[in-house]
């Protein structure tokens, strides 16, 4: 359900702002894992530039789709018990240094989106695990991630 919902508001970033956005968080490693880790949310990063600058248009798309604005410094968003979280791109080279320009693009039904290399997943939350709130709050479900991926990439 929550992977439909992010296909729905992509389409309309894709239709509506020409915006390729990249899934992220667990439901990003779920669909690149093809296993269920029960994603609390989505999480969405798309150009800071939609963050800073462009942001009324995010918002305005995102009440035009029914959701409310539920925490504006985390970007977050809900509808019917979804929440959907916005993030700039840019912040993944210097968090955990993944060359955003190697993201693949994934087309699902003409639904354009980036979705991370489990080498980049792995990166992402290593870096997470040393984060003060991840490191001291979600530093078990980071490792069983982190322990995911590392089985999944020696499977390859």
């Amino acid at each position: 359900m929550k992977y439909l919902e992010f296909l729905h508001i992509t389409h309309i970033l894709n239709q509506r702002l020409n915006v390729t956005p990249l899934l992220f968080g667990s439901l990003g490693l779920e669909h690149r894992l093809n296993i269920s880790l029960n994603a609390d949310d989505i999480d969405v990063l798309v150009p800071e530039k939609y963050i800073n600058d462009n942001w009324p248009q995010l918002v305005e798309i995102m009440e035009e789709e029914g959701y409310t604005l539920k925490d504006l410094e985390e970007h977050d968003f809900e509808k019917s018990n979804i929440h959907i979280a916005f993030a700039g791109i840019e912040s993944l080279a210097p968090f955990a240094g993944v060359d955003i320009s190697r993201i693949p693009v994934i087309s699902d039904n003409g639904t354009q989106y980036y979705l991370l290399e489990l080498s980049d997943y792995l990166k992402v939350y290593t870096a997470s695990s040393k984060d003060g709130y991840r490191k001291d709050v979600k530093n078990k479900q980071d490792q069983q991630k982190i322990d995911l991926i590392k089985q999944a990439l020696m499977n390859k």
